[in-house]
């Protein structure tokens, strides 16, 4: 981002300018990264413009745009333009960009109506309930947008298997904090070596596998206890988990370091070697693969370090 651009969303928001800060979101064509092999998601608040302007040098896999948590009441109206200028100045990414709007009940809809304008790659929901709810998202939501839900609640919990309406519907996460407190469970029973923490983490792995949703595991609040947070990681790593919410970016350098399956990132690496020089022939350095999302030179890159460093240890 450029700094003057910069510069005036800081003095819009600032000075609490709404109007000025909305005429710098004007609706652009993205293009949607339909990668879902993202490991590690991490939360921006959509109200810190010191965190936004910094997307692209995050090693986060998928950033969550976030207008519920976090963000106050005064701030919601503001946050959702910030989202949707750092939407439009990020027309190509190789981050799988999501945004987080509020429960539907709350201007999740609104919200949602607002958001098609400026194409995330994926919209989600916290709060749901039912299908019903779900088919009136999808009604909605323009159709290139992905729907991730959030389960959260006692119902979304109870109608799991129902949840995935269509294809569009493709990531859920589980938001063991709230759905504790829904089904009136203490949150001291969240622990590695509770057996309902289990029964819960294996029941939406099993029942998210077999509908071919992508489950994301639980935020661990306590950020800064990276050592528990890493034997959880590996506890879902085990259980056949590959992402995880994360809060800070300690979190994901754990996350992306621990949910590594070499096999499969030396072939993911091979593949986009081959996809970026065929492509580089023809005089295109940066495209959109509908597999691995935007690939450019920084991300070829990356792949061929990857197939040297496993040269070199082989």
């Amino acid at each position: 981002m450029k700094n003057d651009l910069l510069q005036k969303i800081k003095t819009a928001y600032e000075n609490r300018d709404l109007k000025a800060l909305d005429t710098l979101a004007t609706p652009a064509f993205r293009e949607i990264n339909k990668n879902n092999d993202f490991r590690s998601v991490l939360m921006l608040s959509c109200n810190n413009i010191k965190h936004l302007s910094k997307i692209e040098q995050l090693e986060a896999e998928c950033i969550m745009l976030n207008l519920e948590d976090g963000v106050s009441p005064q701030d919601k109206s503001f946050a959702l333009v910030l989202c949707a200028i750092f939407l439009k100045e990020h027309q190509e990414s190789n981050k799988k960009i999501v945004v987080r709007v509020n429960a539907l009940d709350e201007g999740g809809y609104e919200e949602i109506t607002y958001l098609n304008q400026f194409m995330p790659d994926a919209v989600r929901v916290p709060k749901i309930r039912n299908k019903d709810e779900v088919k009136r998202i999808r009604a909605l939501l323009h159709d290139d947008i992905e729907l991730h839900l959030s389960i959260e609640t006692a119902d979304a919990w109870h109608n799991l298997s129902s949840l995935k309406i269509d294809k569009r519907v493709t990531t859920f996460y589980l938001g063991i904090l709230d759905l504790f407190a829904d089904i009136k469970l203490s949150q001291s029973l969240i622990r590695r070596d509770n057996p309902t923490m289990l029964y819960m983490l294996s029941h939406f792995l099993i029942t998210c596998k077999t509908m071919g949703v992508k489950p994301v595991s639980f935020v661990y609040q306590d950020f800064k206890n990276l050592e528990e947070f890493s034997k959880w990681v590996e506890l879902e790593k085990n259980m056949g988990y590959d992402a995880k919410g994360c809060i800070s970016p300690q979190q994901v350098l754990h996350v992306n370091s621990i949910f590594v399956d070499e096999e499969k990132e030396l072939e993911r690496a091979q593949i986009i070697i081959k996809l970026y020089e065929m492509h580089a022939q023809e005089g295109v350095t940066g495209f959109v693969d509908e597999e691995f999302g935007f690939i450019d030179e920084p991300v070829y890159k990356g792949a061929l370090a990857l197939i040297s460093k496993v040269s070199i240890s082989s």
